[in-house]
């Protein structure tokens, strides 16, 4: 009976270890709300969305580039509606000409009592790494003008290297490490290896529970012919004429894969996940609610592409490509016709590939395909009977 006492009391053990919180919770998901107007979808979005998140983090102010600063009128009603906490977020122009601490200070100190229900205050600034230790001074001096609130900042990668970093952690009561951001052409929105190494270096340099901040969207960036950034249009436009620019995305799926990773080896202080940003029916850069929703509970639909002929007249057809799936899908980078297909060209994103023996329609600045949506990616000339609808698998999606 011995062993079966020792086996009993390890399982006794365990239970106890879980029971008084020292095995983790679940990751919790937050999402930014960062549009400054509140049209119906963006009320709609979050009405559809509360049962997901745990808190809201709302943009309610934003010093410009050029010393403005302007304060932002979210929904409180809708808000208020949802029965979710809600965080309230000023966003600091890196590029910020004169950074004016005490105004800036008594500015945040005046938006947090105006909202006397808000869980937290937090502040977005890309700080320059150089300017750490200013930034410091500031959290220092701003978290007793915040009384009660709790504060939260958000971090980049490029401080992990610095020797300040510790000391400006060292202040909020929490932090959001931001692992999207635009490098380079070939380097895209998100890479799932290189967010991973940041998270686990940043985990050692912070004593307080932090968030990581993962991409729901995809912009259009625009680089110099040296390669360097010219432009990034995301959730605002950015005029770029004349420059070379490619449409950089964050796949769900590699997204997704990333979450389950953190949740299998979850570094230390690591509370959850913020999404930036929610998404709504305007915002055709981001995934789709569905999508979005699929992520955060892993349930992520999936569905073999389709494509389709239809005819156009004049022996011409309409090449189609369907998403039969709730969930956003990547657009194919080739799409090759069948050999029935003589002639074709590509639209929307695609061109047809030059010196192929049968007609490949090739994705040049392809947008995903929302669920449950039909997109014509060009036209093409086919015998009678070649096709009506065709599964894309094979070799007819590479």
């Amino acid at each position: 009976m011995a062993p079966i006492v020792r086996f009993s009391a390890l399982a006794f053990a365990i239970a106890l270890l879980i029971a008084c919180g020292r095995a983790p919770a679940p990751l919790t998901h937050d999402a930014y709300i960062w549009q400054r107007q509140w049209t119906p979808s963006l009320r709609s979005a979050v009405d559809a969305s509360h049962d997901v998140v745990r808190d809201w983090r709302v943009l309610v102010a934003q010093a410009s580039r050029d010393g403005r600063f302007q304060v932002f009128a979210p929904d409180r009603e809708s808000l208020a509606a949802s029965g979710r906490p809600l965080i309230l977020v000023v966003r600091i122009d890196g590029r910020l000409a004169t950074f004016d601490a005490a105004a800036l200070r008594e500015r945040i100190a005046r938006i947090a009592a105006d909202w006397p229900q808000a869980a937290g205050v937090e502040i977005d600034y890309d700080c320059p790494t150089a300017r750490l230790p200013a930034y410091a001074a500031f959290l220092r001096d701003l978290k007793p003008a915040l009384g009660k609130t709790p504060l939260s900042i958000t971090a980049l990668p490029t401080w992990i290297g610095s020797s300040e970093l510790d000391a400006v952690l060292a202040i909020p009561d929490e932090s959001v490490l931001q692992v999207h951001a635009v490098q380079a052409p070939q380097a895209g929105l998100f890479n799932a290896d290189v967010a991973a190494n940041w998270v686990s270096n940043y985990a050692r340099h912070t004593h307080k529970p932090f968030r990581v901040a993962l991409p729901t969207y995809g912009s259009r960036v625009s680089w110099n012919e040296d390669g360097t950034l010219l432009a990034v249009e995301s959730e605002q436009a950015a005029l770029a004429a004349g420059a070379v620019s490619s449409e950089l995305y964050a796949s769900a799926d590699t997204v997704l894969a990333f979450v389950q990773h953190l949740s299998a080896d979850r570094p230390r202080g690591l509370a959850g996940i913020v999404w930036f940003r929610l998404p709504t029916t305007d915002d055709t850069r981001a995934w789709s609610l569905a999508t979005w929703r699929g992520v955060v509970t892993n349930q992520l639909d999936r569905a073999p592409l389709r494509l389709h002929l239809r005819d156009a007249g004049n022996g011409a057809s309409d090449v189609l490509l369907e998403n039969p799936a709730a969930a956003d899908a990547a657009a194919p980078a080739r799409v090759a016709l069948p050999a029935g297909c003589e002639l074709a060209d590509g639209i929307d994103g695609y061109r047809l590939e030059p010196n192929s023996t049968t007609p490949i329609l090739v994705a040049a600045l392809a947008r995903p395909l929302r669920a449950h949506t039909t997109r014509a990616i060009g036209w093409a000339r086919c015998r009678p009977g070649t096709f009506t609808t065709l599964t894309l698998q094979g070799t007819q999606v590479s």
